[in-house]
């Protein structure tokens, strides 16, 4: 083969190549599939996986993702009904359902993102607009526990719709818009909350206002079981104290009883002996080193000095 045939396969050859390159394209499973002719779409959307066919260099091929994506839209500064204003930031999940239209209506995902913002960013807006903050902000009329974890303080402003069903209605009224853009809207949340600083101000005071309501309460009740348990102490140590009083003052009667009945009978027996022991302890009691008598030679308490004999 000369020179020149070998040059002339070799040029045919990579020109089928770049033929066939053009004519043949692979279809992956996360993908589906416009082709167009001079911009014009040809034939239905392909969203089976495979190798496929198209006319090379006259038909073009547009790529769109099957999966589910994602978007996250920036935050914005939202007026409530009752003319608080607060940092709204949410976020959607979001896929292509039908992509002939997709392409006709916003072209690629860098539009239909822009479609995106327009439509939930203006459901979120109308929506919180028509809600006070608290609808916003809370999401059920759940109590708020106290302290002990066992009785509830109820809240002071009760909802009516709350941050789940408000989520719920933005999704509803934006999902309904984006059909025509050949977009499913699979979720939309709120992704945070922040308010602004004069509205932070007026939280944290109005927090702060109804943790010390709580917390007084709290400090009512606590000391109201103080007294009470001070009550029951004093009136049980009155009850321990007035029956110690009542069974000592029957010990010491008792016990004078007994004395009494011991001195009658060792008086009964011995009277003189009796006297005798008497005036010896009244000795004990009544002279001292110190202590002066004066008495008489017949006085019975002087009798037992004269005379060791006592008599």
């Amino acid at each position: 083969m000369t020179p020149a045939r070998i040059v002339t396969a070799l040029v045919v050859f990579f020109l089928a190549l770049i033929v066939l390159s053009n004519t043949l394209y692979v279809v992956d499973m996360t993908e589906q599939i416009v082709v167009t002719q001079f911009g014009r779409p040809i034939g239905d959307p392909v969203t089976d996986p495979g190798l496929k066919v198209r006319v090379p260099f006259i038909q073009r091929v547009n790529i769109f993702e099957k999966r589910v994506m994602e978007w996250d839209g920036n935050p914005s500064q939202i007026p409530t009904k009752d003319k608080k204003y607060i940092w709204v930031d949410t976020f959607a999940r979001w896929r292509i359902t039908d992509p002939l239209k997709f392409m006709q209506s916003v072209s690629n995902e860098m539009g239909a993102h822009a479609r995106l913002d327009d439509v939930i960013d203006a459901a979120t807006r109308d929506l919180i607009t028509s809600y006070d903050l608290i609808e916003v902000v809370r999401n059920t009329n759940r109590d708020m526990v106290g302290a002990d974890d066992e009785e509830a303080v109820p809240t002071t402003e009760p909802i009516e719709v709350g941050r789940e069903l408000l989520t719920s209605e933005i999704f509803d009224r934006a999902a309904d818009q984006l059909p025509r853009y050949g977009i499913e809207l699979i979720d939309v949340r709120i992704k945070r909350i922040n308010y602004v600083e004069e509205v932070r101000r007026k939280v944290y005071e109005r927090m702060i206002s109804e943790r010390q309501r709580i917390a007084e309460k709290l400090r009512s009740e606590g000391k109201g079981e103080s007294a009470q348990v001070r009550g029951e102490k004093e009136k049980e140590l009155q009850r321990i104290t007035s029956e110690a009083y009542r069974v000592a003052e029957e010990i010491r009667g008792n016990a004078d009883a007994e004395a009494t009945a011991i001195y009658a009978a060792a008086f009964g027996r011995d009277p003189e002996f009796y006297s005798f022991l008497q005036t010896l302890e009244s000795y004990s009691t009544t002279l001292d080193e110190e202590s002066a008598l004066i008495l008489t030679t017949d006085s019975d308490y002087f009798k037992y000095l004269k005379s060791m004999s006592g008599r």
